[in-house]
């Protein structure tokens, strides 16, 4: 059986400047990197601006097992099947991490047959993206301290430094770390943090942003620390923002790529949905819409993270409304939720199955809140047994869910047909009557509650002392209006990865609150989910290697 590099390493790519004439976009509207990535130009999105929008679908998932469930994977083959039925698509999908890709999960390109290309490149470096917005966190920090060495006017008080340096790489001991030591022109001696680059506002803002004027405006009002008084200090007030811009201006404009049937794919922006907002750019997003009659986009993790954000934060702040979700769920992984150790999924059993669907319902329990119609796919394995199939297609339909096999994996395109056609059936019959899950007056601990008891199912809620003072603060400095950005683990609906299925009544605990103030929501840490995340005891990164003809081998 072929590695998923191998495929992607055999395909005949096509020239980018031919992936996008056949979109319509012209040779002067791409801004090339190399033969097969390219950035769309600020003129073309201009260009296209007043036309009419296409459907927007997205694809959610399940709560991710070590089973996997291939939402990456559906995404890119759904589009892929659009093509084939000779429908007009364009995929919108973020970036991935060095975090994760040399770590435990691996890279974010799809899988087998529908896979975004080229991989190696998406995975590794790609246009330069996470650095740029590296480079601009790290100013920022590297603005505020010398602010301090070199006569502190702001009064800012270093104890209440809040703005962290950013590294997009998994490394635990940089969680906390100890900065300025030396002698006096080394700089003030504190305590400082660093986030994975995912984490960073700045990758918020910049996938938020709906253009140069907009990413400014938001840039400007980050909070970097508060003075004296308990006032805060923003970017604006170290004269960073036109700085931070500069390095950022190539990074606004979103990728262009392709899969591996030559559909057209915008790649850009790459939030973790545990930690951040999870969702590729908005103005990846919306130039899709214009370009295309059927947009199919995802969101990260399961549903109970990355839909809920793509639904309540970025819908909410960009106007767009999804037309239809699909819903990724595989039968290995139901029956991991049902209590079957990974080594024991192969083999049939219906009553772990019927144990473990509750996870799934509770997903699409979910969904319905937000008033648009699903389709629930099971990326198939060739271990699911007719019966197990059947089980899983009843369940869906009794709950008014369409349903259908994806064998994109394996076949690509053709393996996606069926789901396709089930999607346009759903888009044509089925109306979205999308709506956010609470509003925006509502104040900060109930939006909180709202989340973890709607959506988690928790019975309730319990803030850390530092949790309820800075909830407080925010609430009093005037944030109160935004929307909660909940960062929490991905691997069960509860702040407890061990607890799989569909726990219910627990208590959810609140450890921290901040605000994003130029990403425009508040984020809330939950149990012990970290912002920089650490490597496994076998990373990725002992697989992954170059060969003498310069092949990039082991990436997965």
């Amino acid at each position: 059986m072929k590695t998923d590099i191998q495929i992607a390493q055999e395909a005949a790519l096509e020239n980018i400047v031919s992936v996008a004439e056949g979109i319509g976009i012209q040779a002067d509207d791409l801004e090339l990197y190399g033969k097969y990535k390219a950035k769309i130009s600020d003129e073309y999105i201009e260009s296209i601006s007043n036309n009419p929008d296409g459907k927007l679908i997205l694809v959610t998932a399940i709560n991710p097992t070590p089973a996997g469930e291939g939402k990456t994977t559906t995404s890119v083959g759904l589009g892929q099947a659009f093509g084939k039925l000779g429908k007009k698509a364009v995929i919108a999908l973020r970036e991935p991490s060095l975090g994760p890709c040399f770590g435990i999960k691996g890279g974010a390109a799809g899988g087998g047959y529908a896979q975004v290309v080229p991989m190696e490149d998406l995975n590794l470096h790609f246009t330069g993206d996470f650095h740029a917005i590296t480079s601009a966190n790290n100013l920022l920090a590297a603005l505020l301290d010398n602010h301090i060495q070199q006569g502190n006017e702001l009064g800012i008080d270093p104890r209440q430094v809040v703005w962290k340096r950013c590294l997009d790489m998994n490394d635990r001991v940089l969680r906390n770390v100890v900065v300025g030591l030396g002698n006096k022109m080394d700089g003030m001696v504190r305590e400082d943090h660093f986030v994975i680059t995912v984490a960073s506002e700045i990758m918020a803002i910049l996938c938020l942003a709906s253009d140069m004027k907009d990413l400014k405006e938001r840039l400007g009002k980050i909070i970097v620390a508060y003075n004296f008084k308990g006032e805060p200090v923003t970017a604006a007030d170290l004269q960073a923002v036109g700085a931070m811009a500069a390095l950022l201006k190539d990074a606004l404009k979103p990728n262009l790529i392709q899969t591996l049937e030559h559909t057209p794919a915008l790649v850009h922006g790459g939030p973790f949905a545990n930690i951040a907002h999870g969702c590729n750019s908005i103005r990846a997003t919306k130039t899709a819409l214009k370009m295309a009659d059927y947009v199919i986009t995802e969101a990260g993790f399961g549903a109970d993270l990355g839909a809920e954000k793509f639904f309540d934060i970025k819908c909410r702040m960009s106007g767009l409304k999804p037309d239809a979700v699909v819903l990724v769920a595989t039968i290995r992984a139901l029956k991991y939720n049902g209590g079957v150790k990974k080594e024991n999924l192969s083999e049939e059993n219906l009553n772990a199955l019927k144990a473990g669907i509750v996870n799934l319902e509770k997903h699409i329990e979910n969904l319905h809140k937000y008033g648009v119609p699903i389709v629930v796919t099971l990326n198939s394995f060739v271990t699911d047994t007719k019966a197990e199939i059947d089980f899983v297609q009843q369940f869906c339909e009794d709950r008014n869910c369409e349903f259908a096999i994806s064998e994109v994996w394996e076949k690509g395109g053709e393996g996606g047909i069926a789901l396709a056609n089930k999607v346009l059936d759903t888009l044509e019959k089925k109306e979205s009557r999308f709506k956010v899950l609470y509003e925006d007056s509502l104040s900060l601990k109930e939006k909180i509650e709202t989340v973890a008891k709607e959506i988690y199912g928790a019975g309730s809620v319990s803030y850390a002392p530092a949790a309820e003072k800075q909830l407080q603060k925010l609430e009093d400095l005037g944030f109160g209006n935004m929307p909660v950005c909940m960062a929490k683990t991905q691997y069960s609906l509860s702040d407890n990865p061990t607890l799989l299925g569909r726990p219910s009544g627990f208590e959810m605990n609140v450890r921290e609150v901040y605000v994003s103030a130029g990403a425009g929501f508040v984020v809330v840490l939950t149990g012990a989910v970290m912002t920089m995340p650490g490597l496994p005891k076998k990373p990725a990164a002992y697989q992954i290697d170059v060969n003498d003809e310069g092949e990039i081998t082991g990436l997965f």
